[in-house]
């Protein structure tokens, strides 16, 4: 959800509070402030505020999550990617502590200034949040999306940023994670090959990998996940709020969980 806040023309600073957590504010030159507020995957249904305060003023918005289903798939898969063998549990448990520090620590500054872009350009075929079931057992839902990507595609980056993980994981395969800044990430995953290297830079567009079936696959494929503030979003709603066309690249840029509110300030609004 991307908010829109129209604030006192003196405002330094900005502060948005919602689903119990703060959410960074940044400005274009002079125009208008902007807050990118991610909504979980496990958000519950229900009535949630949203708080903003600028310059002196406050006001306080109000959301409505609805309820959701998703779908499942059943998919047969190595079962050592199940449950991994004794051995490699040191190495999973590692990597899963790497990803939290990668979490919890994003760059304070937005990296990026242009839209988001698509990282292939073929077409999402498994869907965000779908229940997932591994030779017959229920595993966590799918954080991100699949693209029906041939192998040796090349993926770009969404956007500009800090490449702060560029190896490979057992589950994901080579992965390749960008720090947009501002507690905004994504993840490429599956890769056949990484064309980069932690603590580079890069900007919208620039190869970082090429598709595979690396880690637990039945095929090649690319799985782009999103994250923002620790909260699982969908990335093709980060496509409908920061893309280049808001709302209009079709089905796929505008889920039905993806929206945009704008938020007007003024004197008697608190």
């Amino acid at each position: 959800m991307l908010l829109t806040i129209d604030a006192p023309a003196a405002s330094r600073d900005v502060t948005v509070r919602a689903f119990e957590r703060d959410w960074p504010a940044y400005r274009d030159a002079d125009g208008p402030w902007h807050a990118l507020v991610g909504i979980d995957l496990d958000a519950k249904p229900g009535a949630y505020d949203v708080r903003i305060a600028a310059g002196g003023e406050h006001a306080t918005d109000h959301l409505t999550v609805t309820r959701r289903v998703f779908p499942t798939r059943r998919l047969a898969v190595n079962p050592d990617l199940v449950h991994p063998p004794p051995e490699m549990m040191v190495r999973v448990e590692a990597e899963a502590q790497h990803l939290r520090e990668i979490w919890d620590h994003p760059a304070p500054q937005r990296l990026w200034a242009s839209p988001f872009v698509r990282p292939v350009p073929d077409e999402a075929n498994s869907a965000f949040g779908t229940r997932s079931i591994y030779n017959g057992e229920p595993r966590s839902p799918h954080t991100g999306a699949d693209f029906l990507s041939p192998a040796g595609r090349p993926v770009k980056a969404p956007n500009a940023g800090r490449i702060v993980l560029a190896a490979p994981q057992y589950f994901s395969g080579n992965t390749v994670i960008i720090d947009h800044g501002l507690r905004v990430f994504s993840l490429l995953a599956h890769l056949s090959e990484i064309d980069v290297k932690t603590g580079d830079m890069v900007v919208a567009g620039d190869v970082v990998g090429k598709v595979g079936a690396t880690g637990r696959v039945t095929g090649p494929h690319l799985h782009w996940a999103v994250r923002v503030n620790n909260s699982r979003v969908d990335p093709l709603s980060l496509l409908y709020v920061l893309g280049a066309s808001p709302g209009g690249g079709g089905p796929e840029e505008a889920p039905s969980l993806s929206d945009r509110l704008w938020v007007r300030h003024s004197p008697d609004n608190e």
